[in-house]
């Protein structure tokens, strides 16, 4: 494991398999919150950007099979609805990949802290934004914002699943676009941190290994989704993004 992983010793394997475990879990449970908990988790254990390719394939993998469950027709109806939304977030994501190489390690995790802290908050105290019909103008913006903070992060769900609250989308349908968007994001995001080198020969290996927790995880939020309450879960998972964004911004600021 030393050899493949040269940068994490056995101890973190182990916990780094935890940590991408209860993500995928989650993210079985609610269709979403995989990158803030992975990257939260393992940026205990290693530097932001090793925490950041490790989170990458993942990602790309678990919203794949979220982003096809319901075929690959509804799959290309949601890239279409969403396109505005897709192709001006891919093009922000592209951009600020790049800054992962250049900012400091405490100036990233409290841009990644800040914004994840500030949706779970607002979720759990009920202020939900509401939105009569989709805006252009406002998908552009979320799309802008979602893309930007994603290119240096991996994370750009909290503004994603605002915006799909806002508009009052069906669970299956928020869930299946969900996963078109994570999941094509993903693709830019691994092409792009291929670019920044984020991902290189040293970090692969790790963040292949990763996918499988991450799978194992899904199965079982699935799993739990059909026998538990899904409020009570979303509320229960609104309160580990709350844990994760406050532990971010606790490392951002104290160290």
């Amino acid at each position: 494991m030393t050899d493949l992983i040269p940068f994490l010793a056995p101890a973190g394997f182990v916990l780094a398999f935890a940590v991408a475990l209860v993500a995928g879990t989650i993210k079985g449970l609610v269709g979403f919150a995989m990158p803030m908990i992975m990257v939260s988790g393992l940026s205990s254990i290693m530097a932001p950007d090793l925490a950041l390719a490790g989170l990458i394939l993942p990602t790309l993998v678990t919203n794949g099979f979220q982003a096809l469950k319901q075929g690959p027709g509804a799959a290309w109806e949601s890239i279409k609805r969403f396109r505005a939304f897709l192709l001006v977030g891919g093009l922000f994501l592209m951009m600020s990949a790049q800054m992962v190489r250049v900012l400091p390690a405490q100036v990233m995790l409290l841009i990644i802290g800040a914004p994840i802290t500030l949706f779970a908050v607002t979720q759990l105290l009920g202020k939900h934004l509401v939105l009569r019909e989709a805006s252009r103008r406002v998908e552009i913006g979320i799309g802008a914002f979602a893309g930007f903070i994603g290119g240096f992060s991996g994370i750009w769900g909290p503004p994603t699943v605002a915006y799909l609250t806002a508009l009052g989308t069906e669970k299956k349908e928020q869930m299946r676009i969900q996963g078109v968007i994570y999941g094509l994001g993903a693709v830019v995001l691994f092409f792009a941190h291929i670019g920044s080198g984020v991902m290189r020969s040293e970090t692969l290996p790790f963040s292949v290994l990763m996918i499988v927790p991450a799978l194992m995880g899904m199965w079982i939020g699935g799993r739990l989704q059909d026998r538990i309450d899904q409020k009570t879960f979303r509320r229960a998972t609104l309160f580990v993004l709350l844990i994760a964004g406050l532990n971010l911004l606790r490392r951002a600021l104290v160290g």
